[in-house]
């Protein structure tokens, strides 16, 4: 029986720079509808394996089962990241470095990632960290289940399906809503999911050689 996820409220952001509370508190009752309906999914799932009962239904369960997750674990990564008054990091900074390889820079990694949130067709914008290569990239995700690079892992994850902006701007907000969300990360958080992700060793196929950093 695997344990229960709980909601995270440690979480929850407050007082952000043109993300109103109301905004939030829409957003996170949904995360919570996520954590409720992923715990139930889990039990249903664990008792059909454990009476042996193996058939349609535990199947159909198990297929929900990779969409459920993924709506906790990145709105989980979202609240994370959201605090008022932030400013981007030092040179330093290994996530700073890891935009320069990759990017060319802080403003021309934010204008690409801003450009993928006003994108049509995206549900979430998120920075990937690949461990392989020690290089980061932006992915565009339709569904939640789907379309994420496999073995890379998330370090920044935006939310811009409706629900995350139109209470405060409406239908037609998504640029301001982009600009405000980049405006309030954390970007301390950033860099330790960066340093998390790099301390994973890579599983790489033998005979997959990658250029040195």
């Amino acid at each position: 029986m695997n344990p229960e996820y709980r909601v995270r409220h440690e979480l929850r952001p407050a007082r952000l720079d043109g993300i109103s509370e109301s905004e939030i508190a829409h957003h996170w009752a949904l995360y919570e509808g996520y954590v409720k309906h992923l715990n139930g999914l889990t039990a249903r799932a664990s008792a059909l394996l454990e009476n042996d009962d193996l058939g349609k239904e535990f199947l159909e369960l198990k297929r929900r089962l990779a969409y459920a997750y993924n709506p906790v674990i990145l709105h989980e990564r979202y609240f994370s990241v959201l605090k008022p008054g932030q400013k981007p990091l030092g040179p330093e900074a290994r996530f700073t470095k890891l935009l320069k390889k990759s990017f060319g820079g802080f403003d021309a990694w934010r204008k690409e990632f801003s450009t993928l949130g006003r994108m049509r067709g995206a549900g979430w914008v998120i920075l990937y960290l690949d461990p392989a290569r020690q290089a980061l990239s932006n992915h565009g995700i339709g569904m939640q289940e789907e379309g994420h690079p496999a073995g890379f892992l998330p370090v920044l994850a935006m939310d811009v399906w409706e629900h995350a902006y139109t209470l405060d701007r409406g239908g037609g907000g998504i640029d301001g809503y982009v600009e405000r969300f980049l405006d309030n990360v954390d970007w301390g958080r950033v860099e330790r999911s960066v340093r998390a992700a790099e301390r994973l060793e890579p599983d790489v196929p033998e005979g997959v050689a990658f250029a040195a950093e």
